[in-house]
């Protein structure tokens, strides 16, 4: 009898997730799981960025949440954003090294990224 309640809660367990899958993928998700409720940016190319003029700071930033590469181009997306910022995000590291031409704020940069519901653990030089 405990086995068939076991197996019963399984097959609810399975069924709902499958469920659910299906569901998002027909809604268009395309990042199941992804904290940017799955409007990652997965089609979105992006140029390389360049600089108006010489780099003067370097800084890489600790990001946590990215579950998938949707995830990365959106958090460069969203940094390259920043005039004077050009940004190259690691999702196997967790990082994204940032180049500046100009003096930008730790906090303009975290701003961007906590916006879009990534978490920010630390910024260094």
């Amino acid at each position: 009898m405990t086995d068939l309640i076991v197996l019963l809660i399984l097959l609810l367990l399975v069924g709902g997730a499958v469920a659910y899958i299906v569901h998002a993928k027909q809604s268009g998700v395309k990042c199941i799981g992804c904290p940017a409720g799955g409007s990652c940016p997965s089609s979105r190319s992006l140029p390389k960025k360049k600089l108006d003029g010489p780099v003067i700071s370097r800084k890489t930033m600790k990001i946590s949440g990215m579950s998938c590469e949707h995830c990365a181009v959106n958090v460069t997306y969203m940094l390259n954003q920043i005039d004077g910022v050009r940004a190259k995000v690691s999702l196997s590291k967790g990082t994204a090294k940032i180049s500046c031409d100009r003096e930008v704020s730790d906090d303009v940069l975290r701003n961007a990224v906590e916006k879009i519901g990534y978490k920010v653990s630390g910024i260094s030089r």
